[in-house]
């Protein structure tokens, strides 16, 4: 049965089949007997890592009664990480970091540390229930790694928009609307237009 340890572009924990491209860490959210529980954080530094760094190996999740500090989550790709509210990591993915740091700074978002970064990310992307924050904004002023929502379907703005499901990515070939619900938090919205651009397992 698979772990519920996979993360949708709407910010869902599911038990998905599908393998990531990515994984992340929010600290520890399961308990002995590997179950989720209510929490879906523990500390504000959501990063999003490399799958395999030094050859370091780790389970997808440690076994029942295992000592662990952190939950392994998974991520499509760079894309569905960013819509999920996270951000490089500064070990694995060090020079992703930096370019993510300057361009932070280049957007003239508040904070130089990964401390103020984080508290201000947290800010945008969740709610008080737990849930996603979303917001709403024109589809023409959005950049490229943007996830929106349109009729309850993740579509990811690159070169065209494309609908995202747990078996990759898809054409989308509707119109969509001009007002737009956006998953991806505002402040990483603000890091795309500045420059920077997440990785994608688009295949065009």
């Amino acid at each position: 049965m698979p772990l519920q340890n996979r993360v949708a572009p709407t910010g869902e924990i599911t038990a998905s089949p599908w393998r990531g491209a990515m994984m992340g860490n929010r600290g520890c959210l399961h308990d002995a007997q590997q179950r989720l529980g209510r929490a879906r954080w523990r500390h504000q530094n959501w990063v999003c890592c490399v799958t395999e760094f030094r050859g370091r190996h780790r389970l997808p999740m440690p076994p029942p009664g295992s000592p662990t500090i952190y939950t392994a989550l998974f991520f499509w790709d760079e894309a569905t990480a960013f819509a999920a509210g996270h951000r490089p990591c500064g070990e694995c993915r060090y020079q992703d970091y930096r370019r993510f740091m300057a361009t932070w700074q280049l957007a003239g978002l508040p904070g130089r540390g990964p401390k103020e970064v984080d508290r201000h990310l947290h800010h945008d992307r969740t709610m008080r229930n737990r849930n996603q924050k979303r917001h709403r904004a024109k589809l023409a002023d959005l950049p490229p790694g943007t996830f929106i929502l349109v009729q309850d379907m993740p579509v990811l703005l690159n070169d065209g928009a494309w609908s995202w499901s747990p078996d990759g990515y898809a054409p989308y070939r509707a119109d969509l609307p001009e007002a737009v619900t956006v998953l991806t938090p505002k402040a990483s919205v603000e890091v795309f237009r500045a420059g920077y651009r997440p990785q994608n397992r688009l295949k065009t």
